[in-house]
């Protein structure tokens, strides 16, 4: 069920924006007069929630989430974030890995993606400016590393098909120019309640960005429908600014693990 009546002359669509790096791009979209929609297993809470309609949705049930994005995309959509991830319950070695966490890692960060692409595309083609598909990536995406094999695989594989499909809009395809496609990924780690889950209680998180770091962006991609950024990486710092990731390779947040050690 779909709850909280929002703006109506532009719509926008945040999966997995509840909270985190996705409910920053959700607050910052509904601060701009767009109607946001955000998808997600729990619902927005806190100051804005109120600005945010919101459909349950778990991504590792496909044939309902199908059901969910088509509702959401019925109308015209002038923004979309797949900001939805997965990262696992902790950093391990491959050989800890059991194959349902795999499973789920692929259905949140890759698949999910896909059936959201899927259905919504043709909703961003149908408005006035060019519609724009905001994908939350990962410095993961370029420095795999010790005990995230999985969620490398998947983050990699995500950004693969963003840039295919930006690639595919530039062409001389029918309606191509109708859709402009960006990247973004944070330059440290971000302050969210999935990284907090993560973390001893007496965590510091003074140096750690917050999701309202992806408003600044948010608010260009909604006012400018993302001209001049089609097909761009973007590293966004805490103070709300962005480069290219081509000025900078992102700074890698793996470290050293050791094997697990037998009973």
């Amino acid at each position: 069920m779909v709850t909280a009546p929002g703006q109506d002359h532009r719509r926008a669509l945040v999966v997995g924006g509840s909270t985190g790096i996705g409910r920053g791009v959700a607050d910052a979209w509904a601060a701009a007069g767009l109607d946001v929609t955000v998808l997600s297993r729990s619902a927005p809470a806190g100051p804005g929630a109120d600005r945010l309609r919101w459909a349950a949705t778990d991504l590792t049930d496909p044939d309902r989430v199908t059901d969910t994005l088509a509702a959401a995309a019925a109308e015209p959509l002038h923004a979309v974030c797949y900001s939805a991830v997965h990262y696992g319950s902790g950093r391990a070695l491959f050989q800890d890995c059991d194959v349902s966490e795999w499973r789920r890692q692929i259905d949140v960060n890759l698949h999910g993606l896909w059936l959201t692409l899927d259905r919504t595309l043709s909703a961003l083609r149908r408005t006035e400016s060019p519609g724009v598909f905001l994908g939350v990536s990962s410095e993961v995406v370029y420095n795999a590393g010790p005990g995230r094999s999985g969620y490398a695989a998947s983050k990699a594989a995500a950004a693969a098909l963003l840039d295919s499909l930006a690639q595919e809009q530039t062409s001389e395809a029918p309606g191509a120019e109708a859709l402009r496609v960006v990247q973004a990924l944070p330059a440290g780690m971000v302050d969210t309640p999935g990284i907090r889950r993560r973390r001893p209680e007496d965590f510091d998180y003074s140096a750690y960005m917050t999701p309202a770091s992806f408003g600044p962006l948010a608010r260009e991609l909604a006012a400018t429908s993302g001209a001049g950024l089609h097909g761009a990486h973007l590293v966004v710092d805490g103070d709300g600014s962005w480069r290219p990731v081509t000025e900078a390779m992102p700074v890698s947040q793996s470290r050293t693990l050791t094997a697990r050690t037998a009973p």
